[in-house]
């Protein structure tokens, strides 16, 4: 079995998210993906939110914050919804009949439940096969992009390990593939 890894290219990421606005139209989907790799949130945690997580249904606006306890831990975070985020859950929301704050944003078949974790990896197989990614996207690729991005974009080692619970850098690095980029970096640079 091989080690879920984070989306490297930027390219890739837009090619994700507009293959579930423009492509195959789907905006339950492509919120999600927005969410997810927004949010570092963990499948679960993702996939049971509710619209009270993320929109003031008495103010009418988007929250700045998703707070969830997370199922694995059991501790709370409070994770800031960024721009990319709340535009992609506003065009998701214009696009429903009408919602509570109970209401779930990513609803299964029966609207009762929330899609599984099985048919959401199956909803990102199925896109990065088609987009003929030389990767294979899973649930978890959402969570490690976020992640990788923002130790690409400078974020200190101690704020990532703090997000991920992680005990050491070390383990952060082997979770984000961060030890493969430097090894693949050393073959680069050896030209000979």
């Amino acid at each position: 079995m091989s080690t879920t890894q984070p989306i490297r290219k930027t390219e890739d990421i837009a090619a994700l998210k507009n293959y579930f606005l423009y492509t195959k139209p789907n905006m339950r989907n492509y919120a999600m993906v927005c969410l997810g790799i927004n949010s570092a949130l963990r499948i679960g945690d993702l996939l049971e939110l509710t619209w009270g997580n993320v929109y003031d249904f008495e103010e009418g606006h988007f929250l700045r914050h998703i707070t969830v306890v997370e199922k694995k831990t059991k501790k709370q975070t409070q994770n800031a919804l960024n721009k990319n985020a709340t535009e992609a859950l506003a065009l998701y929301k214009a696009s429903l009949p009408e919602i509570t704050s109970s209401t779930l944003i990513f609803p299964g078949k029966r609207q009762t439940a929330h899609l599984s974790r099985q048919q959401a990896f199956r909803i990102l197989k199925n896109a990065g096969h088609d987009l003929k990614f030389e990767m294979e996207l899973s649930c978890h690729c959402l969570r490690k992009t976020f992640g990788y991005h923002a130790w690409k974009a400078g974020v200190p080692p101690i704020i990532l390990m703090n997000i991920f619970n992680h005990s050491s850098f070390r383990i952060t690095k082997r979770y984000l593939g961060i030890d493969q980029d430097d090894k693949d970096q050393v073959f680069l640079d050896v030209n000979l």
